[in-house]
């Protein structure tokens, strides 16, 4: 059973920024505008799913004063849609296969080493530690939600990506098209 809420998320734009500063765009398979990343490396049994460690650092006031000067973004109209769940699938194999290979458990640091980014072709996952100490978590269980949010997290089900939140709140996943 799991131990955690699941959170049909309807990412609007999956460019934009979840960090509730204007409208940028960011690039492309960054989560967060400014993201630093800090190390990264290719996993998987054909080392084809892009890992981060980044960090995504807090806005000052600065980036509030210049947001309420600028003019309101016409989004209407805007296609979006959950990543391919096949897409997905690869990065979910390789979870697994680094969990036989190098080890079920993985280490997410703190502050500034918060966040791990995996990315595949149109699907983009990370792991957001929201606590102040560094915390393990088990591959498997991170490909099983990405198996999971994938496929059920899709404009047909009227969400475009989708977010598993701990329940104590100490960290969340995320799913969407990268």
């Amino acid at each position: 059973m799991w131990s955690f809420t699941f959170i049909s998320a309807a990412l609007l734009l999956s460019k934009v920024s979840f960090a509730g500063a204007a409208l940028v765009p960011r690039a492309a398979g960054d989560v967060c505008d400014g993201q630093v990343t800090l190390s990264e490396a290719f996993i998987g049994a054909d080392k084809n799913v892009h890992v981060r460690y980044a960090t995504c650092p807090k806005y000052g006031s600065k980036v509030k004063t210049l947001e309420a000067r600028q003019a309101p973004i016409d989004v209407c109209g805007n296609s979006c849609g959950g990543p391919n769940p096949n897409d997905c699938a690869v990065i979910a194999d390789a979870l697994l296969y680094d969990s036989q290979n190098i080890g079920p458990l993985f280490t997410v640091g703190t502050g500034t080493n918060n966040t791990v980014v995996m990315q595949y072709a149109t699907c983009l996952t990370f792991f957001v530690n929201q606590d102040t100490v560094p915390i393990e978590y088990c591959r498997n269980d991170w490909s099983s939600l990405v198996t999971f949010i994938a496929p059920n997290c899709q404009a047909t089900q009227n969400a475009h990506g989708g977010l598993c939140l701990a329940s104590n709140e100490q960290w969340f996943a995320q799913v969407n098209h990268s």
